[in-house]
């Protein structure tokens, strides 16, 4: 049976990845999203497509903390592995609102 957030495709013709790097813009408190930064650690969920999961961000190295406004690559661990194609949209949300988003 079919549930929302899964895909059905040829077999071998999609890769399923449990982790994936995305450029993402942090959108400001009078966009609707944080007014807080936030840290390697942090686990919004990620909407792409129908699916929706719990991701653990990591930050590059060289960056502290990710702020509202900021344009960072992020690593994304995924609690669940997804079908993922290179230049997917995708979305990070905290408590039902949109705090950042791919670029």
């Amino acid at each position: 049976q079919i549930k929302r957030g899964m895909c059905l495709a040829k077999p071998g013709s999609m890769t399923i990845r449990r982790s994936c790097e995305g450029e993402i813009y942090v959108l400001k408190p009078d966009e609707g999203g944080r007014s807080k930064p936030f840290f390697t650690g942090y686990r919004p969920q990620c909407f792409i497509r129908t699916a929706d999961t719990a991701v653990d961000i990591t930050l590059p190295e060289d960056t502290q903390m990710g702020m509202p406004g900021d344009n960072i690559t992020v690593g994304m661990k995924l609690n669940f592995p997804l079908p993922i194609l290179k230049g997917q949209r995708f979305a990070l949300r905290e408590g039902g609102k949109t705090v950042a988003a791919d670029v």
